[in-house]
């Protein structure tokens, strides 16, 4: 039994052997971790570019909501996206059902930063996807609507 650093935590196992929880929680944050550095933006932090792409995806929203959609502290958010307005990524504008707050929203140039991050980790994920097997590639292909369902669990 793995008893090191790396074992799965209780419950882990669903059914799974805890060694190839480890394995799979390792592959996926290793696969993450490189197509973040593909994208080449490392003066935003992960905080800031998570924050971005809430926005995109449910803006013009109010800092509070964005907090508790990416589940931090509201003054946490605001510090995060502070150097997002200040790089002109992100617009801030009145919120129209309560003067006391406002509302972000993605610029033009956030929408244009997200696209080109995405371009470049698609493009880096192709080039590695490229190199299997036709075998490999439909077992990844299979594996996809198991880690979406994975993806959209909430704890």
């Amino acid at each position: 039994m793995n008893t090191g650093p790396e074992q799965a935590g209780p419950g882990a196992e669903g059914g799974f052997d805890p060694a190839d929880v480890v394995r799979l929680r390792l592959v996926v944050a290793r696969l993450h971790r490189q197509l973040a550095q593909a994208s080449d933006r490392r003066d935003f932090t992960f905080a800031q570019l998570s924050a971005l792409a809430r926005i995109e995806a449910h803006g013009p929203i109010r800092l509070g909501e964005l907090a508790a959609r990416e589940r931090v502290a509201a003054p946490s958010m605001t510090r995060t996206v502070a150097p997002l307005v200040e790089s002109h990524l992100v617009n801030r504008l009145p919120d129209p059902d309560d003067r006391r707050s406002a509302l972000v929203e993605l610029s033009a140039e956030g929408v244009e930063l997200l696209a080109e991050i995405r371009q470049r980790r698609s493009e880096v994920l192709a080039r590695r996807t490229a190199d299997l097997d036709p075998r490999e590639r439909a077992l990844l292909l299979a594996a996809l609507p198991v880690l979406e369902r994975l993806v959209a669990f909430e704890d």
